[in-house]
């Protein structure tokens, strides 16, 4: 992979300097690399070519008369690995040849496929094999039940007695055989069955081999994977939008004279969230967006610094606050008054606003003929954004057709309440009219501009010891923006996103008094889950307080979480730990020292030791290895579990490292990647992952990498020798 991506690298720099596109960047550098496929191509990939119709297997799985078998995929695939863990739990309970299997993604249609877990359909907290375990199963099950019982009907045998294996049905007694497509007519006439019976994981072939592989890297690797920005059809224009500087601010007037003088653009003209630019091309929508002078009424709008923000969110931790300031307690046993005696630490934690920062910026096609919608783009919640559309066309939202494509990351971007920039889409498709085809760009200056970040945060922790050291009482507070505020999905109480990672730790359990409540501001900067949501800084608070603990009671931090694990009874974070440690060796690379951090997100326990050293210049922490153990259910394809441990932790290593989105005076000014520093691939470090043995249910492995790593770090600087760490990032810019 190594030799593919310097390939690459290297073909990519000679094609730019010869001016082609991107598209032929990843074909010149596939075909270099010698891995092109010949003949391989999206329409292969996507086929469907069903004599039968959905439905006779159901929403879930299609099986084409030459026996392929195309399992369709109701979450989307932006790099997470759904489309080939979902067509591994089909495969295996159809007995299925996996040469011979397809994914297909699923249109937007909430009732067929919604999330189980969400009630919409959906992709996020990394719960698109956790929720499909048994739905997509039992559809493998059903499917294969009726070829089987196809083939005892035209045998005349009993169904008991015959076989699958590979796509190929069997009955050893009388030596008769047939492909699925071979039985296709007559298994379409069987009945499903109401009931089916499950395998028993230990008679596993598929999941959890070596064979579950990615479906898509051939397609996303030589170009052939169609994402938004690659959609071309005849008449398409393409739009941008100059938007407030500030959030809230709203359009006064605006002189649209030097816009459209640009060669190329079509039109200019007002659009709820500012000015739109219609061109017909992507430069020219550019050059027509940057040429619009606009005057915007900002009464409204947020104009605090993230330093004013923080402030506030400090004394409002401290109880100087006013005093109807509102707290929602989320965990509260025993008296903390009542306990006097033992030593107290105290420490405060700050986190800044992140951007979600995909390598694909917001991008969206809409064709709006009348109240008709169709829309095409990495659709992360296509029942929100059918709703959200539906109300600006005046139809039903289960109207409004959705073709969803491939998206070049998310990390929750592009899963909001508001449907932001297809909205804006929709709105400006809906001017143009006549169904005529736009394509909505959004810049990285664009994207990084508008917000939706990890929200700003503020812990406070003071803990009492007891005579061993341990916590005898633990008081926290944390302050916070509630990402579900005002949203359908608002809580009555306490957001527990907000929460979560501290709320049901097992360092909470083993402390015999807790008073843990929160407080979530209202601030005019929109916020949204980000990759691992609460996490981020709630295992960070939890992590290296542990670790400062077990050094003030002058205990190994291992033995001292051990303490604590066994009080709570957290046997998973036990495993994990104990594994993390076994494959880590018994002393680090010369040079480097370890730090250790534990934590379940998701429903996925994993265990993290970090080998940091301080990099040529005695400022940086360089991370060279990272020894990974994680408890995230039955794993159906190790490969991809390693793969998201492995992207986990360098986006949480660059969050903890460098991530910083500031505001002045209301306005952001990190824009892009020259200003929002991200881990370079000469920075990353080699992460290795152990996954636990297990006979449950899988859970998330999307996000769960991310919160681990930016606590071991800490506790690795801790072990040698220096201060505990209360702010993040790690290290902060250089200014002029």
């Amino acid at each position: 992979m190594t030799r593919f991506l310097r390939n690459l690298a290297t073909n990519t720099t000679e094609a730019v300097r010869k001016g082609v596109n991107r598209r032929e960047v990843i074909v010149t550098g596939v075909a270099a690399s010698g891995a092109l496929l010949v003949g391989c191509s999206l329409a292969d990939a996507v086929s469907v070519g069903s004599p039968i119709k959905v439905g006779e297997f159901g929403p879930f799985v299609k099986v084409d008369a030459d026996g392929s078998i195309t399992v369709v995929n109701k979450h989307i695939e932006m790099g997470q690995g759904s489309h080939t863990g979902l067509a591994a739990m089909v495969a295996e309970e159809m007995d299925a040849d996996w040469n011979r299997v397809k994914i297909e993604q699923a249109p937007a249609n909430t009732k067929l496929y919604q999330n189980l877990l969400m009630g919409a359909q959906g992709t996020g907290g990394s719960t698109a094999i956790a929720n499909s375990w048994t739905q997509f199963r039992k559809a493998g099950a059903a499917a294969r039940a009726m070829f089987v019982q196809a083939a005892a009907n035209l045998w005349q045998v009993n169904a008991s007695e015959i076989v699958v294996k590979d796509s190929i049905v069997s009955h050893p007694g009388s030596g008769k055989s047939a492909e699925f497509g071979d039985l296709l007519a007559d298994a379409a006439k069987v009945t499903p069955p109401e009931n089916v019976v499950l395998k028993d994981p230990k008679a596993f072939t598929l999941i959890g081999s070596d064979r579950v592989r990615r479906k898509d890297a051939v397609a996303k690797t030589n170009g052939a994977a169609k994402f938004t920005i690659d959609v071309q059809e005849e008449g398409l224009l393409v739009a941008m939008v100059a938007h407030s500087p500030l959030f809230g601010g709203k359009l006064k007037s605006f002189d649209d004279a030097a816009a459209r003088k640009v060669p190329g653009v079509v039109d200019v003209f007002k659009i709820p969230t500012g000015v739109a630019v219609v061109a017909n091309t992507t430069w020219a929508a550019k050059q027509g967006r940057d040429a619009i002078t606009a005057q915007w009424d900002d009464e409204k709008s947020e104009k605090r610094s993230s330093d004013a923000l923080l402030a506030d969110y400090r004394k409002f931790a401290a109880g100087q606050g006013p005093a109807d300031l509102k707290w929602e307690a989320f965990d509260s046993k025993g008296d903390p008054k009542s306990v006097t005696d033992g030593e107290v630490f105290e420490a405060t934690y700050d986190f800044p606003f992140l951007s979600h920062a995909p390598m694909e910026p917001m991008d969206c096609v809409a064709r709006v003929k009348g109240n008709s919608v169709k829309l095409s783009f990495g659709c992360q919640f296509p029942t929100l954004d059918q709703l959200n559309t539906a109300k600006i066309v005046g139809n039903l939202p289960g109207a409004i057709e959705i073709e969803t494509l491939y998206a070049g990351g998310s990390f929750g971007r592009r899963a909001n309440f508001q449907s932001d920039f297809v909205t804006e889409c929709v709105h400006i498709a809906k001017k143009v009219g006549k169904g005529t085809p736009v394509k909505l760009i959004w810049t990285r200056e664009d994207d990084m501009r508008a917000g939706y970040f990890r929200p700003l945060t503020h812990h406070a922790v003071k803990i009492r010891l007891d005579k061993d050291g341990y916590p005898a009482v633990w008081t926290h507070r944390i302050v916070s923006q509630s990402l579900m505020k005002g949203s359908p999905m608002a809580p009555k109480g306490i957001d527990t996103t907000v929460v979560e990672g501290t709320m049901g730790s097992p360092y909470l359990k083993a402390t015999p008094i807790v008073d843990a409540a929160a407080h979530m501001p209202d601030v005019g900067v929109p916020v949204l889950w980000w990759r691992s949501v609460g996490a981020t800084h709630t295992a960070y608070v939890m992590e290296h307080t542990i670790d400062q603990l077990a050094r003030k009671a002058g205990k190994d931090p291992i033995e001292y979480r051990r303490t604590l694990y066994t009080k709570a009874g957290a046997k998973r974070h036990l495993a994990v730990l104990d594994l993390a440690i076994e494959k880590a060796g018994p002393t680090a690379a010369e040079g480097y020292t370890r730090g250790v951090a534990v934590h379940e997100s998701f429903g996925t326990v994993v265990a993290q030791i970090a080998e940091v050293k301080i990099a040529p210049g005695g400022v940086e922490p360089k991370v060279g290895r990272v020894v990974t153990a994680v408890d995230c259910g039955i794993a159906i394809a190790r490969d991809q579990i390693a793969g998201q441990m492995e992207g986990g932790t360098c986006y949480g290593l660059s969050a903890a490292l460098y991530g910083e989105v500031n505001l002045k005076d209301g306005a952001v000014q990190e824009t892009n990647f020259d200003t929002y520093r991200v881990l370079r691939m000469n920075e990353a470090p080699s992460v290795e992952t152990h996954i636990l043995p297990s006979g449950n249910a899988p859970s998330g492995a999307g996000e769960p990498g991310t919160p681990v790593i930016g606590p071991a770090v800490a506790n690795a600087l801790l072990a040698m020798g220096r201060p505990a760490t209360f702010s993040q990032p790690f290290v902060k810019p250089v200014k002029a």
